[in-house]
């Protein structure tokens, strides 16, 4: 069974593009996308709110905002890096606590990048986890590319696995629920 798409409207990579929100909407839509994560690094709360209500408002899709815990009254849940992970609480087990008595049963994710993570996330309340990166990108500094490797970690995982970094539309990644597409969607 192949992953599906996951797709990742991300504002810098729209602007580089020179796309429109409206355009990336009808392209997600027309890739059949389940489920949709919006990044906005830069702009206004508004800015972003707006942007949210605006995809939810064209597609019926779950909607989930990139590390901005504030936005998730506007959509459909959040995704944390292990970065953001740790503003919540001592350690990732404590902090998922604390996120979930803020967002409640919405949709949570947090990224992932090896074994241990992996297994932390195991032990958590999250939805799903992110598993990366798969190769390189341009949007995100990494150094941990994990390649093949991706997909025999992907098995370590309880939840579902989301293929995360450089990944494209016609990649098959096995093991992964979902396959994570940001820039890949501008491209045929």
């Amino acid at each position: 069974m192949s992953a599906k798409l996951f797709a990742l409207i991300d504002t810098a990579t729209m602007e580089k593009k020179n796309q429109t929100l409206l355009w990336v909407i009808e392209r997600v839509c027309t890739l059949g996308a389940v489920m949709i994560e919006y990044r906005n690094k830069t702009g206004s709360f508004e800015e972003k709110r707006d942007d949210i209500l605006t995809i939810k408002e064209h597609l019926d899709t779950p909607v989930i905002v990139n590390d901005d815990i504030s936005l998730v009254p506007f959509c459909d849940g959040l995704h944390l890096g292990q970065e953001d992970i740790l503003k919540y609480g001592a350690d990732v087990k404590s902090a998922i606590v604390h996120v979930r008595e803020i967002i409640g049963s919405k949709i949570l994710g947090i990224s992932t990048h090896n074994e241990k993570e992996i297994l932390e996330a195991n032990e958590t309340s999250i939805d799903y986890i992110g598993l990366g990166a798969y190769k390189k990108t341009d949007t995100k500094e990494t150094d941990n590319i994990l390649g093949d490797k991706l997909s025999s970690l992907a098995l370590l995982s309880k939840k579902p696995v989301a293929a995360i970094g450089g990944v494209k539309l016609n990649d098959d990644i096995l093991n992964a629920a979902y396959i994570v597409v940001g820039s890949g969607l501008y491209e045929d």
